[in-house]
């Protein structure tokens, strides 16, 4: 087994690296503190480093870093210059950018809480005036942007910000697409004209314009999709053959063929609670060894250009940030419906009788869920405190398994896993990619929050996805999870539809179509709710009964 060396200012640990092969079953109720760190206030102090890695992205020397303060002189500006004049209006016609901070909403990034927390901690203390995601890296060029992992990982749920949560919508692809044109249409010596530049942040951007021929950015089919998969594998496509991915002028000009260039494999990013749970991971359980924050890491930097070498020698040197994140990671918990929802909203006895639906029908696969109300003394608790989940009894082994939903995930792997192995920097971390036929039935902890449904985001609510496929909605408008009582639908858990649809997600135009390649919502119904010969296994009441029990989990 591995060792990693974990330095901090008060003390130094040698961490053992948890066994992360697929074979290697997991206990029940799962790996949260996962480098089995006995003393509470170490693995506390570990965790809130991680979180703070997650919120402001650790690597120094990632592929893409735009010049801050050049950006800021840029929008922020009141120039004399006529051209910095002439591309500020352009900027905004075109982008919709008018300041950094439209920057940062069109993104999709959210703002720190008001209070700093164990949960998502001040990186230097105090309150950052830019969103949580927004990474401010100073370098021997100067200050540089990045985005970390908390701008597809983090979401405002009801005004609490909840780190770990998917960002329902994220548009770090879409700007990746709108910077890499940018840079290309933007020589040195224009954007020091309209930015003021020093020479620091000349070398910056001319690093930023070199590496940025390497990124194979793409849009999503959704603006509530990630694309990374295919950033991925086209970036790849932009640079040699061999075991670093060297850079290739030739290729980068003249990518290789690659598969994703024209089939779909968009999907949500997921939710970090469920990890402990699991020994395979991402959405298709295809990678099924190594450290899977790692892949975070390679991912991110081969869809930024990053030269691979320097990106190894960085994991190598910084294995506590490694570690750390990791840690954060593996300590997530989901947020609980009672959180947000008074007693009123709580029914014992039904969501009793959706345990006894759930174990029927559902547990087979996605696990079984202690509960207070089965303790000696439930007669005695409140409501709140008898739906507590108390324990979480998941798969040892993580099953990967078809049940008909749209497989072009998955199938996005087969092409891209055999890339990613035979990378040195893959090989020096023990990562292994297998593409899988299907996806990982996963923990449903925390099932209540992760509107919409489906690896694709192509069921609305919890009520869709216990109806019949082709019964569902083909097409579901979709926003931010900002009112309680506008943005969500309790009863069926998820988006509001009909008349309930907020008027200004119409207004918008935010329509999810199922129609479109990839985003199919069939399947998860067929022996599962569905018999045999297609008739329904519940009437409506006992899907709302299943659905307030997985409101508890």
């Amino acid at each position: 087994m591995a060792f990693f060396l974990f330095v901090t200012p008060a003390h130094s640990r040698i961490y053992e690296e948890p066994n992360w092969s697929e074979r290697h079953p997991i206990p029940i109720t799962g790996r949260k503190n996962i480098y089995s760190i006995d003393d509470t206030d170490e693995w506390a102090e570990v965790v809130r480093k991680g979180r703070i890695h997650a919120l402001v992205y650790p690597v120094e020397v990632t592929g893409m870093l735009v010049p801050y303060q050049a950006l800021e002189n840029f929008f922020e500006s009141k120039p004399s210059n006529p051209i910095h004049r002439f591309f500020q209006k352009i900027a905004g016609k075109i982008a919709g950018f008018y300041s950094l901070q439209d920057m940062y909403s069109w993104v999709g990034v959210h703002e720190y809480p008001v209070d700093d927390s164990n949960e998502i901690p001040f990186p230097d203390g105090h309150r950052p005036s830019y969103p949580m995601g927004v990474s401010l890296i100073d370098t021997h060029d100067g200050l540089g942007l990045s985005f970390s992992c908390a701008t597809c990982h983090s979401a405002n749920l009801f005004g609490q910000k909840v780190l770990g949560l998917t960002n329902r919508l994220p548009k770090a692809n879409d700007f990746f697409v709108l910077g890499t044109k940018a840079v290309k249409l933007m020589p040195k010596s224009l954007f020091k004209a309209i930015s003021n530049a020093d020479s620091g942040e000349l070398n910056m951007y001319k690093r930023l314009r070199r590496n940025s021929r390497r990124v194979g950015a793409t849009k999503p089919l959704n603006n509530s999709l990630d694309t990374s998969l295919a950033q991925v594998a086209l970036s790849l496509a932009k640079r040699k053959r061999d075991s670093w991915a060297s850079r290739s002028t030739v290729r980068e000009k003249f990518p290789r063929s690659e598969r994703l260039r024209h089939h779909r494999a968009d999907s949500k990013p997921a939710p970090w609670w469920n990890v402990k749970y699991k020994n395979r991971f991402l959405l298709d359980g295809s990678v099924v060894s190594g450290n899977p924050i790692f892949t975070n890491f390679l991912w991110n930097e081969i869809g930024r250009g990053a030269d691979l070498g320097e990106i190894d020698n960085w994991l190598y040197e910084n294995q506590e940030k490694v570690q750390e994140l990791t840690a954060a990671v593996f300590a997530t918990e989901a947020p609980r419906a009672t959180e947000f929802f008074d007693e009123s909203h709580f029914d014992l006895a039904k969501a009793k009788r959706g345990q006894s639906i759930y174990i029927a029908l559902c547990s087979r696969c996605h696990g079984t869920y202690k509960k207070a109300w089965e303790r000696d003394d439930a007669q005695s608790l409140s409501t709140l405190d008898a739906i507590e989940t108390t324990a979480v009894h998941y798969n040892e082994n993580t099953l990967v398994i078809d049940v008909g939903t749209d497989l072009s995930r998955a199938l996005g792997m087969q092409t891209l896993g055999p890339e990613l192995n035979r990378l040195e920097i893959s090989k020096n971390n023990n990562t292994l990619v297998r593409p899988q036929n299907g996806y990982v039935p996963p923990p449903l902890v925390g099932i209540w929050a992760r509107w919409p449904y489906l690896h694709n985001n192509s069921i609305p609510s919890l009520c869709a996805l216990l109806t019949r496929s082709e019964d569902r909605p083909k097409a579901y408008y979709f926003g931010e999870s900002i009112s309680k009582e506008e943005d969500f639908d309790f009863e069926c858990n998820g988006y509001p539809s009909g008349e309930g649809t907020p008027r200004s997600w119409i207004d918008k135009k935010s329509v999810f179509s199922t129609q479109k390649e990839s985003l199919s919502n069939s399947g998860h119904d067929l022996k599962i709710f569905l018999e045999k010969n297609g008739s329904e296994k519940l009437t409506r009441a006992e899907k709302l009964d299943l659905i307030h029990f997985l409101q508890t989990l």
